[in-house]
C-alpha cells in the first residue's frame, strides 16, 4: 500500500478533474480508515501539490450544503512527474 498522499497524487493522474471529495470516495475502501482522509488533510495534501506544481484547479462550485468544492486536475507535466516518482 502507497503511503496515502502518493495515492492522492497517483489518483488525479486517472481522472480529468476532481475534488477533494471525490478523492475521499475514491480512496476510502483502502485508506478509509486512516485519519488523513478527512476532508481538512486532503485538501491540505491538494493544496501543497498545486503550490509544488504538479496540480492546478479548473473549476470550483458549490455543493448541495452550500460548501465550496475546489476541483483541481494533473497537467501534462504534473502527471509525467507524478508517475516519475511514483510508480504502480
Amino acid at each position: 500500500m502507497k503511503p496515502l498522499n502518493y495515492a492522492i497524487l497517483k489518483y488525479f493522474t486517472t481522472v480529468k478533474e476532481a475534488c477533494a471529495d471525490d478523492v475521499i470516495e475514491a480512496l476510502k475502501g483502502e485508506y478509509g480508515n486512516f485519519k488523513a482522509l478527512r476532508k481538512p488533510a486532503v485538501v491540505e495534501a491538494i493544496m501543497t501539490a498545486e503550490a509544488n506544481g504538479l496540480l492546478e484547479e479548473t473549476r470550483f462550485d458549490l455543493d448541495a450544503k452550500g460548501e465550496l468544492r475546489v476541483y483541481y486536475h494533473a497537467h501534462e507535466e504534473g502527471t509525467a512527474t507524478i508517475n516519475s516518482y511514483i510508480k504502480d
